[in-house]
């Protein structure tokens, strides 16, 4: 027994028994042939991949080297998807260009034409009239075990995103080793009000509502007010704006605080500031037209929920 500086009592380390235990747990850690087969063969399995579905080819170049962009869409959960559904994607004739195939614990994508933002899945389209606009629908979650070491990351001590220090193959797949920078990159996403850190109470705070978190090199107002500190951003959403961040590309990632996770209307509203941003705005046509397609979108959702109920 001993005491610190602070007056606490502490036990001494003892080194007796430790080097049996050490060994123990040396042999215990020891990989059979049996578990490296196991471990090579759900490696593969979860590898993501970049294909075309009306052909079942993969793409073998990045998504944006294939098709260059000035402007990249991306909906992350299942609200933001139908919001560019409704929104957006009725606005224009959009072509598939490319969907991701990929399994984990949480979801495996689906491979139906007719998709329904429920559904796991991550599908790239651009615009036909445009190719320089393209759109990407994640509704599905990518594990972290499906992500790559970067070798050196700049050390950003204002940045809120938080994805470790990895990013997902996703970002290689879609943007290649060396992305466009002359490209502006928007990101739509949800997140559990719970989740927002602030001085008030949660219960006194009005749902959803939106926040924005940028790179330096986006020079636009935001239609929102900014994220605060100490406020961070996870998973998907945060490796992209830290990718755009690292490689100087103007992105700017919208957050919806919502307390209903599921999809919900009030929620997919949330996002209609966005449509006045100068990147969306050239896309949306009717506004009152996009807002029935939602609700009939919704109604369908019920419907087919019920089925299973």
């Amino acid at each position: 027994m001993a005491a610190t500086f602070f007056g606490e009592v502490v036990r001494t380390p003892c080194r007796a028994g430790t080097e049996d235990e050490e060994e123990e747990e040396e042999e215990g850690r020891r990989e059979t042939p049996e578990d490296g087969e196991v471990r090579q063969q759900l490696a593969r399995k979860r590898e993501v991949r970049l294909l075309r579905r009306q052909t079942k080819t993969t793409l073998e170049v990045s998504l944006l080297e294939k098709y260059p962009c000035s402007k990249f869409i991306i909906a992350i959960g299942n609200n933001a998807v139908a919001f560019l559904s409704s929104f957006i994607m009725n606005s224009g004739v959009w072509e598939e260009v490319g969907c991701a195939k990929l399994w984990n614990e949480w979801c495996r994508t689906v491979d139906t034409t007719h998709l329904s933002p429920t559904e796991a899945f991550c599908v790239f389209y651009h615009l036909k009239s445009n190719p320089s606009v393209v759109l990407c629908q994640c509704s599905c979650y990518v594990a972290e075990d499906q992500q790559y070491q970067w070798l050196e990351k700049p050390h950003n001590p204002d940045n809120h995103t938080q994805s470790n220090s990895c990013q997902v193959f996703w970002l290689q797949m879609v943007f290649g080793s060396c992305p466009r920078k002359n490209m502006q990159v928007t990101i739509l996403t949800c997140r559990h009000v719970t989740d927002y850190k602030t001085s008030e109470s949660t219960s006194s705070l009005h749902t959803p509502f939106l926040k924005a978190l940028k790179t330096q090199n986006f020079r636009e107002p935001p239609c929102c007010s900014l994220l605060e500190q100490p406020n961070i951003v996870h998973d998907l959403p945060a490796a992209v704006l830290s990718y755009c961040q690292v490689w100087k590309i103007s992105a700017i990632l919208y957050l919806c605080y919502t307390d209903v996770m599921k999809l919900d209307l009030i929620t997919v509203e949330a996002f209609k500031p966005v449509l006045s941003s100068r990147s969306l705005k050239s896309l949306v046509k009717n506004i009152p037209q996009s807002t029935e397609i939602l609700k009939k979108l919704m109604t369908t959702n019920e419907i087919q929920s019920n089925i299973y109920t």
